[in-house]
């Protein structure tokens, strides 16, 4: 008699199928944390170490494939978020071009500087004039602008390491007929 009631105790402190689920939902990136925070509690109330493994283990994957994320999208040199990182420079640095010679057409000159367009343009405008392949500074930081005449000015990304006149420097597609100089070296502040 002993042997069964000592048997349903086990019955009723086990988490069950349902236990288990939840606990493998703790692996969903993300929101699998908080299903690892409900197994891991559960764990502790009924004393199923294996549910709070669980859910630990679920916690963890998510820890380990966001840290991948922010080492390889941030950190890493070489990989394939910096040409992403590029093409998206190229594009945002196109727009920005445009936007710089609608600018000239609307007022006769171009803009002594990307703060001056960037007031001039229309509120919720999709025009970017951050540079997006900057990694090292957690300030968003404009192209580099320079006016050199009256009629020609240089726009250009500093690239990854934020430093004008390096390899990692992202140029603009040359168009003739406008304003834009690619081949310009910069002075280095």
């Amino acid at each position: 008699m002993e042997d069964v009631q000592q048997n349903m105790n086990q019955q009723q402190k086990s988490p069950g199928c349902l236990g288990f689920v939840i606990g493998g939902m703790s692996f969903i990136p993300l929101i699998g944390v908080f299903f690892g925070i409900v197994a891991i509690v559960w764990g502790f109330a009924i004393k199923s170490t294996k549910l709070k493994i669980v859910g630990f283990a679920g916690i963890l994957f998510t820890v380990v494939v966001y840290g991948a994320l922010g080492y390889f999208g941030f950190v890493e040199k070489g990989g394939v978020y910096d040409d992403l990182r590029t093409s998206l420079a190229k594009s945002t640095l196109s727009s920005a071009v445009q936007a710089i010679e609608f600018y000239k057409v609307q007022h006769g000159h171009y803009p002594a500087s990307l703060e001056t367009l960037e007031n001039s343009l229309p509120e919720n405008s999709m025009v970017f004039l951050q540079d997006p392949s900057l990694v090292e500074s957690s300030d968003s930081k404009y192209f580099y602008y320079v006016l050199i005449n009256e009629n020609e000015y240089h726009i250009r990304a500093y690239g990854r390491d934020g430093i004008l006149n390096t390899n990692d420097d992202v140029l603009p597609e040359p168009i003739e007929n406008i304003g834009l100089v690619v081949n310009y070296t910069p002075v280095s502040n």
